[in-house]
């Protein structure tokens, strides 16, 4: 009995042994997945970083250097007996500098307020096919210059949305600025709008241009990652203007989705809700409050 009964504390012990190296293995193994992982993101981080400093001092200083020596051109005239047409020409080239630097500013300053929590929409009741036909409008001549085919396929019938018109105007521009800008000669941008059984507005703008990967997706949706980083990159840009459309989508309760295939195009989706679905938020938020549960402002 007594040799028995040792042999079963022998074996309880063994096993009580084993499952706590067997633990230890685990938790080692975890940590190191871990920490291998965590190597991956801080040295993705640091490259982000490294291209974004590179990337900016080009995006500022192009056209700071077009607005210094165009004006200092303009400054010397009598030395250089410009001629009215030159002075024309130059100041055109200094405002379109001046917008360049000032847009890039202004998605600095934007994606900083998103992520700070402190961007605010100004919300309105708003026929999504008017909002959409300005976009298209406004891209005409620079489809035509690109020598791009813009293809209009906007239902009828859409539901009323309620969003701030300029912000989505913003996401549906930057969308089909993107597009035209990476499809190349003979190509095609489409811009579709329907309404989905479930009554939210699908927004799609297609290309056949140059596509992305997999990982080039996920590296265009974080903010200033681009997928073609280097100093040689063909194409400037921020790189911010998916994440900005796509945190703008967002913050009007709908999502931001993309398909993309290499070498064959792209197709990006905006789900927006209907407007009903914003009043009964609203409505149920206001139920709340009328019942104490829930505070005004939090």
């Amino acid at each position: 009995m007594l040799g028995h009964a040792f042999s079963q504390n022998r074996s309880t012990s063994l096993l009580s042994e084993y499952s706590n190296l067997l633990g230890d293995a685990i938790l080692r193994h975890r940590a190191k997945i871990a920490e291998k992982s965590a190597r991956v993101e801080a040295e993705l981080a640091n490259k982000l970083k490294s291209e974004f400093i590179a990337n900016m001092s080009h995006e500022l200083r192009t056209p700071l250097n077009t607005i210094i020596g165009f004006s200092r051109l303009i400054g010397e005239h009598e030395k250089r007996a410009l001629t009215n047409e030159s002075i024309a020409e130059y100041s055109g080239l200094i405002q379109e500098a001046a917008k360049h630097l000032l847009a890039t500013i202004n998605d600095i300053l934007e994606i900083s307020k998103i992520q700070a929590g402190k961007f605010t929409l100004d919300m309105h009741e708003l026929h999504a096919d008017e909002v959409l036909g300005s976009c298209l409008s406004f891209f005409k001549v620079a489809a035509l210059d690109a020598k791009v085919t813009l293809i209009q396929d906007i239902s009828h019938d859409l539901p009323v949305i309620k969003g701030d018109p300029v912000k989505l105007k913003q996401i549906i521009m930057n969308l089909l600025s993107n597009a035209i800008k990476f499809t190349p000669e003979a190509g095609r941008v489409t811009l579709r709008a329907v309404a989905d059984r479930d009554g939210q507005v699908r927004i799609s703008v297609r290309d056949t241009g140059v596509g992305m990967t997999q990982e080039d997706m996920l590296v265009a949706m974080l903010p200033f990652g681009q997928v073609d980083g280097g100093r040689s990159r063909m194409r400037e840009g921020t790189g911010l203007g998916l994440p900005i459309a796509k945190a703008l989508v967002e913050l009007h309760g709908g999502s931001l989705s993309i398909k993309s295939v290499k070498g064959e195009g792209t197709e990006v989706t905006l789900l927006l809700p209907p407007a009903d679905a914003h009043r009964a938020s609203d409505q149920s938020i206001l139920g709340d409050m009328a019942r104490g549960s829930l505070q005004p402002g939090v």
